[in-house]
């Protein structure tokens, strides 16, 4: 039977994450030296090699060592796990939680649910991460994210979810164009008018798709990776965008210019804003905990 100690587990599955021994090092806070051995001996037990490491080039694992670096990962989540059911046992929440956001939600979803989780469980060490479905998915998948808060858009079957609100696309103007006066706006209104794209998956497609569905062209005026810089130009008036509605907006740009939000006629891209981690796995009571404050406070902050 392998012995090998959960230190030498956690050493070897950030591996995947680093392209150098050096690197892993540091970022594990240990010895080159110290972590090439420990990796010896974890080999040595398995009856494996795990790992290729060669000065001038770097170092990669094999194949067995993918696989055994995801069963790793998998193995100190579960180990986390018992270690929090412990602690709920004793009413008190600590350890990490790894959460990733949409990167165009996360200036109005992160800052209420980081408060309210410092608040409410103040032993709870919650990391960042930003990205769009390409950086969120496969880290997901890895164990580097706990869960993650993204559109409920072309999601794998195997994750487990839950709905934190309910959202549908907007046409977003700013206050001096003459549509900003309507109550709603339909999408073949806008086609002669230059859209500011936002250029994150599944944004982009999800904006094309709308379009295709009712056999309009949309006239392109830029496309741009960033919702901030989105809303800077709408409110110069540059051209008007399609965003999900979103909790905590002020109706502003960066630039302090004013934006409006119309509802489209009729209402469309009916989505929700929803909360995954993998279907194999069981929620860390931490996790849990961050899940259930960001439904409270974001369903509540909503606009309807």
């Amino acid at each position: 039977m392998a012995r090998f100690t959960l230190r030498q587990l956690e050493l070897f599955a950030a591996l995947p994450d680093h392209a150098t021994l050096g690197s892993a090092a540091r970022a594990l806070h240990v010895s080159e030296s110290a972590l090439s051995h420990a990796l010896t001996e974890l080999e040595t037990a398995v009856g494996e090699q795990l790992c290729v490491r060669r000065k001038a080039r770097g170092m990669h694992l094999t194949p067995t060592g993918r696989h055994f670096a995801l069963r790793a990962r998998e193995i100190l989540r579960a180990t986390d796990t018992l270690v929090g059911d412990l602690g709920e046992m004793n009413g008190d929440l600590k350890g990490p939680v790894a959460l990733g956001c949409y990167t165009g939600l996360a200036s109005n979803v992160l800052p209420a649910v980081l408060e309210g989780i410092g608040r409410l469980h103040p032993g709870v060490e919650a990391s960042i991460t930003v990205g769009d479905h390409a950086d969120l998915l496969p880290a997901l998948e890895d164990g580097s994210l706990d869960i993650a808060i993204v559109y409920d858009i072309g999601l794998p079957a195997a994750l487990q979810r839950r709905v934190v609100y309910e959202t549908e696309v907007m046409a977003v103007f700013a206050e001096s164009d003459p549509l900003a006066g309507e109550d709603d706006v339909d999408l073949a209104e806008l086609t002669t008018k230059p859209l500011i794209m936002l250029d994150t998956a599944p944004s982009t497609g999800y904006t094309q798709l709308m379009f295709a569905q009712r056999g309009l062209t949309p006239r392109l005026g830029a496309v741009v990776p960033q919702i901030d810089l989105v809303r800077a130009m709408v409110g110069r008036g540059l051209g008007y965008s399609l965003l999900m509605s979103r909790p905590n907006q002020i109706p502003v740009s960066t630039e302090g210019l004013g934006i409006v939000t119309r509802r489209l006629r009729p209402r469309s891209g009916m989505t929700s804003v929803t909360a995954v981690w993998p279907a194999d796995i069981r929620l860390s009571t931490r996790s849990r905990a961050v899940v259930d404050y960001a439904v409270e406070v974001l369903e509540a902050a909503e606009p309807h």
